[in-house]
């Protein structure tokens, strides 16, 4: 298993004695709510509601949460799209938490907003993704994006070592992250010889136009040798586009996170790889940045974390605490 560790030691940060356990619930807004009782009040929130990836980071904010005696508020949009996302944001604002922890989902549209709140006097943590100039942000935290997409490139050459043509499976350009594994996979695979680079086409973060897109693509090049999906849902859809063109023994899916759907289909062999984030510790450092800067503490301006390759070899071992969750 390769395993890829923070740039970075985390800040040291005074921690809130709790009275009491935090409760888990829903929230009249449809979100979810937990914490301790009269600590300080954290908003989470998410990219899109529903993902495992976002799920278990909230798994990581609600229990570092708990540690800290504060409260924490959970809501996402349905779909990753600031459209969805900027109406959350304001009323979490006008709501007036002590801290933000958010993914923004994209880097222009979500600038404004994010702005207004670090301005409204709300300690602003971007986690996962961020915007053009997150100035404001008192943390913004991350997987080493584009290490993960070279990484991904890595784990498909392993499987095909003759070389052949490759394609990338995304979400929608401006999205931080997933534009960062596209530029890691790209270089790595134009500096290849061996492969030919198709270039990367974009899902909309939908599993069903994932599989669209890869069942015109092998009609179009029924040579491809290898696919990456940058996300669990262009992975989701990538798998299901294979299977749909019967491809399963010739073409090689390295899919981006792990979640339950992701893993069960690499226990099939359908995906040979996938990258896994940290999006609890994601979560867990979001928390303890949020907390610093509430406190008047220092606070790290970049964290990033890392991120392991897992396979059907470690899927049961050692890679077994990577997938990610559905519920805390």
């Amino acid at each position: 298993m390769k395993q890829y560790t923070k740039a970075a030691a985390l800040a040291s940060v005074a921690v809130i004695a709790a009275a009491s356990l935090a409760a888990c619930g829903a929230a009249e807004d449809g979100g979810s709510d937990s914490g301790g009782g009269d600590g300080k009040k954290i908003a989470f929130v998410q990219g899109v509601a529903g993902d495992e990836f976002y799920i278990s980071m909230q798994c990581g904010i609600e229990a570092a949460a708990e540690e800290a005696g504060a409260t924490v508020t959970t809501q996402g949009p349905e779909k990753f799209d600031p459209t969805l996302q900027k109406p959350i944001v304001d009323s979490v604002v006008s709501s007036k938490p002590d801290a933000l922890l958010v993914a923004p989902t994209d880097v222009s549209a979500m600038q404004a907003p994010l702005q207004a709140a670090a301005d409204a006097g709300i300690k602003v943590v971007l986690v996962d993704t961020t915007v053009d100039d997150p100035s404001f942000a008192a943390s913004a935290i991350s997987s080493d994006n584009e290490g993960g997409g070279e990484a991904a490139f890595t784990a498909i050459k392993e499987q095909a070592p003759d070389g052949g043509k490759v394609l990338v499976i995304s979400t929608d350009p401006g999205v931080s992250t997933v534009d960062l594994r596209v530029k890691g996979f790209e270089t790595a695979a134009k500096a290849d010889s061996d492969f030919e680079y198709l270039g990367v086409q974009y899902s909309h973060n939908e599993p069903a136009t994932a599989a669209r897109l890869v069942t015109a693509a092998l009609q179009k090049d029924p040579d491809i040798v290898g696919i990456f999906a940058t996300n669990l849902f262009s992975a989701e859809g990538t798998a299901t586009g294979v299977r749909q063109a019967d491809k399963q023994d010739s073409v090689k899916i390295v899919g981006f996170d792990a979640g339950p759907a992701q893993v069960e289909q690499l226990r099939e062999g359908t995906v040979q790889a996938l990258i896994a984030q940290k999006p609890a510790e994601i979560g867990t450092d979001g928390v303890e940045q949020a907390m610093a800067a509430i406190e008047g503490g220092s606070t790290e301006k970049n964290i990033q974390t890392g991120f392991t390759i897992i396979t059907q070899d470690n899927l049961e071992g050692e890679a077994k605490d990577d997938v990610y969750k559905s519920s805390c």
